[in-house]
């Protein structure tokens, strides 16, 4: 059984940043309304108004175009305590965190990635400091205020979407959009909402077609959409909790308005499609034609993601939301769930080639949807099946890990190959990429059952990778395979590891009132969004 909504370990939290602990997603401006208990306060009340009207003049800056929903005045210069009580645990995540950051700030700092055999830097995103941006709620968690403060400084200074530069809709929005507006959330910080209000509307320019399906790359300075012939599922429907908390926040609905159109549209076509309610990876932004596997892993994976957690955006609200997810599970749960012959692992397959025949091959990325369907659970939407369907994909996860030399997954496995094997791992799919996929679930089916094997699950992954993919100079870096213990390294710390796998980890061994479930919803890049 899930463990009652309203339960919290015995932990205290007094320790912990009120941001993190209780979002204030419709906070209005209130100019002096402090406490009046003496004429002293008043007169102080009075005076911090009349500082913050000069100060907000001196400004000179124009907030008739984004009205602000939750700004807390004190908490300007109020930042995060450094001071947080972690437990033995999270301390050890901590230093690792540090250990991956210092090395990304030493040699890689304002860049996109770190390469940490090199001890260099490198873009992948159009040089806008990605693992610093996808680092800064990471940091604000786990108390880690000077740095997060570092990374405050660049991104006032230094970050700038005015580049001549084509970018991924997907990747930027999940990432740069979706961590700036995590940041703020957490902290308040108006500098955070300027700078996604300032992204947002450079990529609103992809949704600029006929089929209201965007295109997959925007250049930034240019405003100008490029037109590819094809877009994954999950690049054009993992879009609604950024640009719909965008609107939330400036009260402008075309952010919102974009992505919901392209949500409607996809539920137009699901129920139509060969094997109904259940998407192929890829369609054609000029004409909304599918083509392609069937997949819950790469390309296909977060638009089920994201059927529920829009819904849990709404606060559970938007019922054909709820609909569309219930949906996609019943037609995963009809077509895709197989178990191995030998020991009933349950795993998820892929339906490819015209005819949709089964393919016993999963992703590592596919480990996501033990999380969500427990969270779904969790809020009446699925039963006893799903949950069931959850605890045994989620042991089939991790059997991936701990059946491996290194106590690592690998990035693919295919299941009943040979007779009497249930899982196989081909040599050039043992590569790790540091991904987070099986700690988010970890993390989401601790929280919701505080059945402690999740917690003894995380930690043995957590001290796999601190023992394989640690780079004695600084940083951690994907490894080629997990199927030895003598790892070759690759030049490459993913930013990820920092913004999500870190993340989730530290969260399993957090209480239950650090980034509520309750009151937050977490993006497919694990950047925590109220909920509202």
């Amino acid at each position: 059984m899930l463990r009652n909504r309203s339960s919290r370990s015995e932990k205290s939290t007094d320790d912990l940043p009120a941001q993190i602990l209780t979002p204030s997603p419709s906070k209005k401006i209130k100019l002096g309304s402090r406490s009046r208990r003496s004429s002293l306060c008043l007169i102080f009340g009075c005076l911090s108004v009349i500082v913050i009207v000069l100060l907000l003049d001196s400004s000179k800056r124009n907030h008739a175009s984004h009205h602000l929903k939750t700004i807390s005045l004190q908490h300007q210069q109020q930042g995060y305590s450094d001071k947080l009580e972690h437990n033995e645990k999270q301390k050890e995540i901590v230093e690792e965190a540090l250990w991956s950051w210092n090395a990304y700030a030493d040699h890689a700092w304002g860049q996109d990635e770190l390469h940490p055999l090199s001890q260099s830097g490198g873009a992948w995103l159009g040089s806008m400091g990605l693992t610093l941006v996808d680092s800064l709620d990471t940091l604000l968690i786990m108390g880690l205020t000077d740095k997060f403060n570092d990374a405050r400084e660049w991104v006032k200074t230094s970050l700038n979407f005015d580049q001549d530069v084509e970018v991924n809709l997907f990747e930027t929005t999940i990432r740069v959009l979706g961590g700036l507006l995590s940041a703020f959330a957490l902290s308040e910080d108006e500098l955070f909402l300027d700078k996604a209000v300032d992204l947002g509307e450079r990529l609103l320019v992809a949704f600029e077609t006929s089929t209201k399906i965007p295109v997959s790359d925007v250049n930034l300075g240019k405003r100008k959409p490029r037109a590819a012939q094809y877009s994954s599922t999950s690049e054009t429907s993992t879009l609604h909790l950024e640009f719909c908390y965008l609107s939330y926040l400036t009260e402008r609905s075309e952010f919102c308005d974009a992505v919901t159109a392209t949500d409607d549209k996809l539920a137009e076509l699901a129920p139509s499609t060969q094997f109904p309610y259940l998407l192929p990876i890829l369609i054609n932004p000029k004409n909304a034609v599918f083509s392609g596997a069937i997949s819950l892993g790469a390309r296909g994976d977060s638009y089920y993601e994201y059927l529920l957690k829009s819904w849990l955006q709404s606060g559970r609200t938007n019922h054909k939301l709820k609909d569309r997810y219930l949906n996609a599970v019943n037609a995963i749960q009809k077509h895709l769930v197989q178990t191995t012959k030998s020991n009933k692992f349950v795993y998820i397959a892929e339906l490819v080639g015209g005819k949709g025949s089964i393919s016993r091959k999963m992703d590592h990325l596919v480990c996501f949807l033990p999380g969500v369907l427990a969270l779904g659970v969790h809020y009446g939407a699925g039963g006893d099946a799903e949950l069931k369907l959850a605890k045994d994909l989620l042991e089939t996860c991790w059997l991936t890990y701990s059946q491996q030399p290194t106590g690592l997954g690998p990035e693919i496995v295919f299941f009943d190959q040979k007779e009497g094997e249930d899982i196989t791992v081909k040599q050039q799919d043992s590569h790790n990429l540091l991904r987070p996929e099986t700690a988010e679930s970890l993390f989401v089916m601790w929280r919701l059952t505080h059945d402690n094997k999740y917690r003894e699950y995380g930690w043995s992954m957590f001290e796999s990778f601190r023992k394989y993919a640690r780079v004695d100079t600084g940083g951690y870096a994907s490894i080629d395979s997990v199927k030895t213990t003598d790892v070759r390294r690759r030049d490459k710390m993913e930013s990820f590891w920092m913004a999500e796998t870190l993340k989730y980890l530290f969260l399993l061994f957090s209480d239950d009132d650090t980034i509520s479930l309750e009151k937050y919803v977490l993006n497919t890049e694990a950047h925590p969004l109220p909920i509202f």
